[in-house]
């Protein structure tokens, strides 16, 4: 069966069994009708997934592989902070008249630093520092920029990547692990899209440093289920699991700026079946 299908019904049932109630307390997130969302919420969760084995997608239900690569690619690729360069609506909530987010995820990606090297943002720097320098212990991306937290509307949720290559004894491969650290989650509507974002990442940057994919670290410091999602949480977790299915990347693609969403792809990928509806507490 699906490793990730086997972690995240443990997460769920360790937050609903030992988490923490908010409420009473004084939150931020509301629901459509007005009401204040309240959460279970288990603080500091860490989940393993080794992407050399399978690839972490739920089979559950369905993850929406395509769809949750563009998002990816929007923030790491396009470096875009507007909705009009997004092809969902997921982002739209938070978004002004100008479909602008303020200077939140991929603005913080593409601002520019001068190194000695040159000049690169983010991205640019850490496919540098693979390529060049791959045993550095200082590859890490941060979008939690607090000059400038002020101007975002919505505080970045997964934050920073910090990424670790060692090197395999046995044929001498180079090896890309990843530690992904969120400040917050969303379990119910969230959870297995940032995992599965966060693995394609690993293995798109893998494929253009000629390294192989090791292991993706999730760091979750408030991990919560919303009231409104516990009934759908507890149903989600007793279906039937599957074996992971397997992932394919377009082998051709040596840029990481020409991946598109339509180079990825999940075969034999069985799953249950959608929750529909699902309320989003904003």
């Amino acid at each position: 069966m699906s490793y990730a299908d086997q972690a995240f019904v443990a997460m769920c049932k360790d937050i609903l069994e030992n988490g923490v109630s908010t409420e009473g307390e004084k939150v931020r997130p509301k629901w459509e009708d007005g009401a204040s969302a309240y959460t279970i919420r288990k603080f500091a969760v860490v989940n393993r997934y080794d992407l050399s084995k399978e690839f972490p997608a739920l089979t559950l239900r369905r993850t929406a592989i395509k769809s949750c690569t563009d998002e990816l690619l929007w923030i790491w690729q396009k470096k875009s902070n507007n909705v009009k360069d997004l092809n969902s609506h997921i982002w739209d909530a938070w978004a002004d008249d100008t479909g602008s987010i303020g200077k939140a995820y991929g603005y913080q990606m593409g601002v520019k630093h001068t190194y000695k090297e040159g000049c690169m943002d983010q991205v640019d720097r850490v496919i540098y520092d693979l390529k060049h320098q791959p045993f550095c212990r200082r590859i890490i991306t941060n979008l939690y920029v607090h000059a400038d937290l002020h101007e975002m509307n919505l505080y970045p949720c997964a934050y920073s990547m910090t990424f670790g290559v060692t090197q395999d004894k046995a044929d001498g491969g180079l090896i890309l692990n990843g530690i992904l650290n969120q400040r917050s989650q969303d379990v119910l509507t969230a959870n297995n899209w940032n995992v599965c974002q966060y693995a394609v990442l690993l293995h798109m940057l893998a494929q253009v440093c000629g390294m192989r994919v090791g292991e993706f670290v999730h760091v979750i410091a408030d991990a919560h289920i919303y009231d409104r999602h516990i009934p759908l949480v507890e149903e989600l977790i007793t279906r039937e699991q599957h074996p992971a299915p397997k992932f394919w990347l377009n082998p051709e693609v040596r840029d990481f700026y020409q991946f598109t969403p339509d180079d990825v792809r999940l075969d034999d990928y069985r799953v249950g079946p959608q929750i529909k509806n699902i309320p989003v507490a904003v």
